[in-house]
C-alpha cells in the first residue's frame, strides 16, 4: 500500500502504533479520546442535515418512503434505524426500510463479496418499487462501495432524491448524490475499522434524521412520543405516563383511556383532555389531521371549534 493515496478511512492513526504494547486502561482512553472527534464532526455538518430532514419531511407528506442502503456496519445500521420508526413512532413499517447487500442474512454474519454485487442493487429497488416521491440515504464508510454506488445510480435514473453519508472526504459518492454529508472523524485506531468512529458517526446523523422528521411532523410533543406503538410491557408503562402527563389525569385514568383506545396515546389524550367518547374523538382527530398542538392546547375553545 505504500504510495497509494489511501481514502481516510483506511489510513493509519498515529497514536495507536504502540497499541499492542498499551494496558487496557491506555487502550479504552485511547478509543474514547478518538471518539470525541465524532460529535464535533457530526456538528459540522448539521446545516447538511437539516436539508435532509426536510427533504424526508416533505417526502413523508406526499405519501413517499424513506430507503436506507448500505453494507456490513453501515448497512446494519440502516436497517436498525428503519425497524424503530414503527414503534417509536407510529409510523408504517414500510416508510422506513433498510437495504443492506446480502440481505438479512448479513444482518447476523458477514457476507464476503456482497458488497461487490452491483446487480443486486437495482434487483432490490425494483422489488420494493421505489419511486419519484421516496428518498435514498446511501451510507458508505469509504463513500465507494460498489453495491451502494450501483444502489444510487439506479435511483438516479429512477428519478430518486439521492443522500449520501460516508467518512471519506474524496467519495464518489458525492457526485451520485443530491448531497453529501462528510463525517471528517479521521483515521480509525484500528485502521480499516470503520465499525468505530465511522460507524458511531452514521447511527448519529441517522438517529438525527429520523427523529427530527417525525417531529416536524406531528409525532412528538414536547419531547414525548404521542405516538407510540405500546408493544411491550416497558413500553406500555411509558404509554400510560405519556397520556396521564398531557392529559394531566392519574396513570389508573390514564390506563383506562388506553384500554378503551385499543392502545392510541393521541387517541386517549384526546378523550381524556375533553372528556369525549371514542367515536366522537376520532371525529375530532381526523377534522384537525391530528394536531397535537390544538388537542392539549390549554384554551377549552380549541375543543369546543374542533367539536363543531
Amino acid at each position: 500500500m505504500i504510495g497509494m493515496d489511501l481514502e481516510a478511512t483506511e489510513r493509519r492513526n498515529l497514536k495507536s502504533k504502540g497499541i499492542h504494547k498499551m494496558t487496557s486502561l491506555e487502550i479504552v482512553r485511547l478509543i474514547n479520546e478518538e471518539d470525541r472527534k465524532v460529535s464535533f464532526a457530526v456538528s459540522n455538518e448539521v446545516r447538511r442535515i437539516a436539508r435532509i430532514v426536510d427533504a424526508v419531511t416533505d417526502a413523508l407528506k406526499s405519501g413517499g418512503r424513506v430507503f436506507y442502503v448500505g453494507a456490513g456496519t453501515s448497512g446494519r445500521l440502516g436497517v436498525l434505524d428503519a425497524a424503530e420508526m414503527s414503534p417509536s413512532f407510529g409510523v408504517p413499517t414500510t416508510k422506513f426500510q433498510g437495504i443492506i447487500a446480502g440481505g438479512w442474512r448479513a444482518l447476523r454474519r458477514s457476507i464476503e463479496g456482497a458488497e461487490d454485487d452491483k446487480e443486486a442493487a437495482s434487483r432490490e429497488l425494483d422489488r420494493r418499487g421505489i419511486c419519484k416521491n421516496d428518498i435514498l440515504i446511501a451510507l458508505s464508510a469509504g463513500g465507494r462501495t460498489p453495491f451502494v454506488l450501483a444502489t444510487m445510480r439506479a435511483a438516479r435514473r429512477m428519478g430518486v432524491k439521492r443522500f449520501g453519508i460516508t467518512c471519506n472526504p474524496k467519495s464518489e459518492m458525492a457526485r451520485l448524490a443530491d448531497e453529501t454529508i462528510i463525517l471528517r472523524v479521521g483515521p480509525e485506531v484500528i485502521a480499516g475499522s470503520s465499525r468505530m468512529k465511522c460507524g458511531t458517526a452514521q447511527k448519529m446523523v441517522l438517529n438525527t434524521i429520523s427523529t427530527a422528521s417525525m417531529v416536524r411532523l406531528g409525532r412528538v410533543w414536547e419531547g414525548l412520543m404521542v405516538d407510540l406503538e405500546a408493544r411491550s410491557k416497558k413500553l406500555r408503562g411509558r404509554a400510560i405516563r405519556i397520556v396521564s402527563e398531557v392529559a394531566r389525569v392519574d396513570h389508573l385514568s390514564a390506563k383506562k383511556a388506553l384500554d378503551e383506545a385499543n392502545g392510541n396515546v393521541r387517541l386517549a389524550i384526546f378523550m381524556l383532555r375533553y372528556g369525549v367518547s371514542i367515536e366522537e374523538a376520532k371525529r375530532i382527530l381526523a377534522s384537525i389531521r391530528r394536531d397535537i398542538e390544538r388537542i392539549v392546547s390549554p384554551s377549552q375553545r380549541a375543543g369546543k371549534k374542533a367539536r363543531q
